[in-house]
């Protein structure tokens, strides 16, 4: 289990996947806005002209010393939703996020927002 507390180490990372393939660097975490536990990591991904931030569930990641190890293959990270590396994620983008991992979506009951940027 990864706890909230280590959040800051981790930024600057490099995530990889289940078959230790680097996906990206760490930009920030997301925690559930319910339990204040880390949910989704944004890895900031380059492209041939620029970067973006893409979504990864750390609900099975694994902190290494120097790398945070996500439990998902690198292409399924790199398909996932994305932001740019100056945007923030937009309230009506999250459920898309859930969706693509085949995880469940469940906003708060007033419509609150499940994911907060740490």
């Amino acid at each position: 289990m990864i706890h909230a507390g280590d959040v800051r180490e981790w930024r600057n990372r490099d995530v990889v996947d289940t078959e230790s393939h680097k996906i990206g660097v760490l930009e920030a975490v997301y925690v559930d806005t319910t339990t204040d536990e880390p949910a989704m990591a944004t890895v900031r991904t380059r492209l041939p002209t620029r970067h973006r931030l893409v979504f990864a569930p750390l609900q099975d990641a694994i902190a290494g010393p120097d790398c945070l190890k996500v439990g998902y293959v690198r292409t399924l990270v790199k398909q996932a939703p994305s932001i740019g590396t100056d945007g923030v994620l937009p309230a009506e983008q999250e459920e898309a996020i859930f969706k693509h991992y085949g995880l469940p979506y469940q906003a708060g009951a007033a419509g609150e927002r499940q994911l907060a940027r740490r």
